[in-house]
């Protein structure tokens, strides 16, 4: 079967980029992402730029410039966001060949060491002025982080698509209504606030070069508690990541206030994210980029694993929530 991004042979990008007036010198490198198809294309006599394809029919017009006239006003208050590249007419969002796509400036770095206190300092000083920016006013058209799109809605179409294996219904019918009760209860003790975030703000989307954090791929900005930009950089035990968290909201608070009620959604975000990933990738299996990525996926082991997750995260939910110093 056809899919639309079947259409976007290197002609096609190559066209797109030149209906703004640049000329491309051919070399076009794909890289590694899957919800949108994304490029490195040489211009001639000028660095090369970022073309991203956005997947057609997933956002709006609208939820894209949206997304565009945040990181844009971020990168207005000096912060290293990178935002889109703008035509002569100050247009950020162009359409070619029935594709929306943008252009970026190319960003070059390395993943921040989640070891390195001083580093996590500075991305959580980072953040508290992206949350700061991010409370002034709320998207208008972007979706909210909830647990209807994430969680029910995840849940729902894997059981009504029947990509769980028969045998493992039951189990991941009865453990996931567990999981979304706990969540729910979870959120509602928080009484969060939800504020405009980068909403997918986890190290590979930050670019460390000359002792700066760089912010890259807005594209699932949001509305979400302020922890969801935060979780994501923990890793290791808990005494580790206790010292991360700390850290990052030491850097943090020196601009935005933070809630500490907010911690205990750690885990309830955990849950919601993988529940949404196993529905990400099920409603993407139709697009041939995914079962050449993720060929360990809609296999009996993989469901296994899956379900033995979200047991871990059920247990986790019950645990007293991180101790920040």
């Amino acid at each position: 079967m056809q899919h639309p991004y079947d259409a976007l042979h290197p002609d096609a990008v190559i066209d797109a980029v030149e209906s703004q007036g640049l000329i491309c010198d051919l070399r076009i490198y794909p890289l590694n992402s899957y919800e949108n198809r994304v490029y490195q294309i040489g211009i001639e006599d000028a660095p090369a730029l970022i073309g991203k394809f956005y997947r057609p029919e997933r956002w709006s017009r609208e939820q894209i410039l949206e997304e565009h006239q945040f990181s844009q006003a971020l990168k207005d208050l000096d912060l290293s966001v990178v935002a889109p590249w703008k035509n002569d007419q100050g247009e950020t969002l162009f359409e070619h060949a029935g594709f929306y796509f943008a252009l970026y400036p190319r960003q070059g770095g390395h993943a921040p060491e989640t070891g390195d206190l001083d580093q996590l300092f500075s991305i959580g000083r980072a953040l508290g002025r992206i949350h700061q920016m991010g409370k002034q006013s709320d998207f208008q058209h972007r979706p909210k982080l909830d647990i209807e799109s994430f969680g029910r809605a995840s849940r729902e179409f894997l059981l009504a698509e029947k990509f769980i294996p028969v045998d493992l219904i039951p189990a991941y019918d009865s453990l996931s209504l567990d999981i979304l009760q706990r969540v729910e209860d979870t959120f509602s003790r928080s009484n969060a606030q939800w504020i405009r975030c980068h909403g997918d703000c986890h190290i590979g989307n930050i670019l460390w070069r000359h002792d700066t954090a760089h912010f890259v791929d807005f594209d699932d900005a949001r509305m979400a508690p302020a922890i969801q930009d935060l979780w994501m950089l923990l890793s290791g035990t808990r005494h580790q990541q206790t010292e991360q968290l700390s850290e990052i909201l030491e850097g943090y608070r020196e601009f935005c206030d933070f809630d500490t009620a907010e911690i205990q959604l750690i885990e309830a975000l955990r849950s919601l994210r993988l529940m949404q990933y196993s529905a990400w990738l099920a409603r993407r299996w139709g697009d041939p980029a995914f079962p050449k990525a993720f060929p360990w996926f809609n296999t009996e082991r993989y469901w296994a694993e899956h379900i033995l997750s979200l047991r871990e995260q059920l247990a986790a939910m019950q645990e007293p929530a991180l101790q920040v110093y």
